[in-house]
């Protein structure tokens, strides 16, 4: 069946945007084709630095002939609306009378010849390319069209058919204009089947016929079409060329889709790194390579940094890239040689000279500045400090109060992505304890749901510290995050929270923390001498020491908050919602490693036939109960009286009502939730012989009120575990 290509031919498309611009243009035109009725076996979109390309195979050459039927007014009706009934329709519609049970109707059937997908194709491509968009786009010329970047020309050619035109701003031209830049008119672009090669290898137009037979001439003129083709030569010209030279590639699959992006026609060369700069620390070496000039590290055999970089060119030269080798090793010399200065420059200071600069950073205009924030969580992660496990809370409080000091070092303003590193090379410098200089450099993680969480626990103290205060903070302000707006990132600060305590199994309560960070800001907005927090951050006062702070109402929706996070991080991991729902819903668990073991037994308990058939047998006592109870404007929820029992079914769930009362409760309370489950999970008998045999509503009103009353112990004893009503169907 015929095929159809599109290609549109740019100045240098953005590396970030490539593969969501071909998914974009796939998409499109795809169900363009599609709402005309043009259905295809399939489609594969392609992009280079300077074109995107979108091959369709199997689109039929017209659309499907189509038959319509309209039903009209009946015969009878007035002159008027038959004769506009008549008119509405086409001179070869046929017409004709029909019975209907309403009586005899007019109808008219319209056949509608498919229209060729050429037409359709060349009519639709404006509206497929106005469609488009980017993150950031322009206009150039005279043209009021945006695009990314100012388009060249588009090849369109379908059934092996060159569709040939020009796209002007308002439509399409009627005349071929495939030619030289030059002989265009002003503002049309053109439509037709010639394209461009390589920008300096192989300048010069070219005609394309189909498909294949586009990517081989494009390959002959020094482009690699499919980025998947470009990635896996950069990749394995890398590492050979690296194996050649006794080192090995430094994996980073992030830089080599970026890298894939700006060429198309990979050229991968070796560089050298200067001796002299080899005693910066590999991270500096790294991001200067990666961030500025998007090199490739290379390690020696024992993981150390080589002295070797990977540099990928998009252009061969006659001296085979010496010249490229060369200028880049330039490039990087300077670069290397600033981070040398600031290296050497940052060292003759300490981290502890540093802490008062951050006065004169503003944290937030309502949040006071950085000093002050470092100072909050220096108090914080002292007082964190015993539960978390960390042996000495005034470590944790100096990693806390020189975790942002190197934002103020020239080494961080020039590579922003360094801070909190540097800061740990810095205060192993200065002689800091080696926990503290590893907290300085994780206090920011978990920064994403992929990167690790840290372990060591002064490192965990500040972590926890610094992300609380900054929920608390822009809570307490009423800048919370809404719908797909948060500007503060404090749903990843609330995730980081919730790994940081599940991962090292942290038995705080998230109330008591959040409140007295927030007794924390009360100091920092109403003391005005900031004595106290001096004094805190010396272990001079404590948490027992002052009242428990209310939390105020904003800060009080911190708690649904980290509800709501918890929910999407656990359903990530396969843990369904209502089960997390039907914990938190109780309102009383704010320790979240007590949280997700009483989840964890609810999960196991519900997988088994006892747990589903109790949940079955807990759906149809709250259900009647709710019915019930509305209909007699009261609760049944005093205990039933065993005098007014009747039946043996009634005294065996009663019994077994009253034997897991203690046991539940005991092994609630000493955290045992399998036990507890256990102990619910015998209930199943005696529930399931109560409803076979037993009438609720019994004539007798007392009777009735007696078993609307054991089906209540029903509904409670469950619910002293869980909110069965949480549960999917509960």
């Amino acid at each position: 069946m015929p095929e159809l290509l599109i290609e549109i031919l740019s100045e240098e498309i953005p590396a970030r945007m490539q593969a969501r611009a071909a998914a974009d243009l796939k998409r499109l035109v795809t169900a363009g084709l599609k709402d005309a009725g043009l259905e295809f076996t399939s489609a594969d979109a392609f992009v280079t630095p300077r074109r995107l390309a979108l091959v369709v195979e199997g689109v039929p050459e017209k659309q499907p002939d189509v038959s319509e039927e309209k039903r009209g007014p009946k015969v009878d009706a007035p002159e008027q609306a038959v004769n506009g009934f008549k008119g509405s329709l086409p001179d070869d519609a046929v017409i004709e009378e029909r019975e209907t049970p309403k009586g005899t109707f007019f109808f008219a059937t319209i056949d509608k010849k498919g229209i060729p997908a050429r037409d359709i194709i060349f009519s639709r491509l404006k509206p497929f390319l106005d469609e488009m968009t980017w993150p950031k786009s322009m206009r150039w010329g005279q043209s009021h069209r945006r695009w990314v970047r100012p388009i060249h020309s588009i090849v369109l050619i379908f059934n092996d058919e060159i569709i040939e035109g020009g796209l002007a701003e308002h439509g399409f031209g009627a005349t071929s204009l495939i030619g030289p830049k030059e002989d265009r008119p002003e503002g049309v672009i053109s439509v037709g089947g010639l394209t461009l090669g390589h920008r300096f290898l192989a300048p010069e137009p070219f005609s394309v016929s189909n498909f294949a037979d586009y990517k081989q001439k494009l390959f002959d003129a020094k482009v690699m079409l499919d980025p998947a083709d470009r990635s896996a030569k950069i990749e394995t010209d890398a590492k050979a060329l690296a194996e050649e030279a006794g080192v090995k590639l430094k994996d980073d699959p992030g830089l080599l889709a970026e890298v894939t992006g700006l060429v198309e026609w990979p050229i991968v060369l070796m560089g050298i790194i200067e001796d002299q700069f080899m005693g910066l620390p590999d991270e500096v070496l790294i991001t200067s390579m990666r961030s500025h000039q998007k090199y490739f590290a290379c390690l020696n055999a024992d993981g150390a940094l080589a002295n070797k970089f990977i540099v990928v060119a998009n252009t061969e030269t006659a001296d085979g890239g010496a010249q490229i080798v060369a200028g880049n090793e330039r490039v990087l010399r300077a670069r290397l040689s600033d981070a040398k200065f600031f290296w050497d420059q940052d060292r003759a200071k300490t981290l502890e000279s540093r802490v008062d600069v951050l006065k004169d950073r503003v944290f937030h205009a309502q949040l006071l500045t950085l000093l002050e924030k470092v100072d909050r969580v220096a108090s914080l992660a002292g007082y964190l400090a015993e539960d978390v496990g960390a042996s000495d809370a005034k470590l944790a409080q100096r990693a806390a109060l020189l975790a942002k000091a190197d934002l103020s070092t020239g080494m961080v303003a020039e590579f922003p992505d360094l801070q909190g590193l540097m800061g740990q090379y810095y205060a192993l410098n200065d002689g800091e304890d080696v926990t503290v200089a590893r907290a300085i450099a994780e206090h920011y993680s978990p920064v994403g749901p992929n990167d690790a969480c840290p372990t060591a626990p002064i490192s965990v103290c500040v972590a926890l510290a610094d992300k609380i205060d900054t929920l608390v903070g822009f809570f307490g302000i009423k800048e919370k995050p809404t719908g797909s707006k948060d500007p503060y990132a404090l749903r990843r600060s609330a995730l980081g929270v919730i790994r940081l305590i599940l991962e090292n199994d942290i038995r705080i309560k998230l109330r008591d923390v959040i409140g007295f960070s927030q007794f924390l800001y009360d100091l920092n907005h109403f003391d005005e001498s900031n004595d106290s927090r001096r004094k805190f951050n010396a272990g001079e006062i404590g948490w027992q020491d002052v009242e428990r702070t209310k939390l105020s109402e904003d800060v009080e929706s911190l708690l649904p908050f980290f509800a709501d996070r918890l929910k999407v991080h656990l359903k990530e991991r396969g843990t369904s919602h209502d089960l997390i729902d039907a914990v938190i819903s109780q309102g009383t668990e704010d320790d979240l490693v007590r949280l997700m073991k009483r989840v964890h037994a609810l999960q196991e308990f519900l997988s088994t036939e006892d747990g589903k058939n109790l949940l079955a047998g807990w759906r149809r006592a709250a259900n009647i109960l709710k019915i019930e109870e509305k209909k007699d404007g009261m609760s049944y929820t005093d205990a039933a009286d065993a005098a007014l029992f009747d039946r043996d079914e009634e005294r065996a769930l009663a019994d077994q009502l009253a034997a897991i009362g203690p046991d539940v409760s005991s092994a609630v309370a000493d955290e045992r939730f399998q036990d507890a489950m256990q102990a619910i999970a015998g209930l199943r008998a005696p529930v399931d012989a109560f409803f076979d045999k037993v009438t609720v509503n019994a004539d007798d009103p007392a009777l009735r009120a007696n078993r609307l009353k054991l089906l209540n112990g029903i509904r409670s004893a469950l619910d002293g575990v869980a909110d069965f009503s949480k549960i999917e169907g509960g």
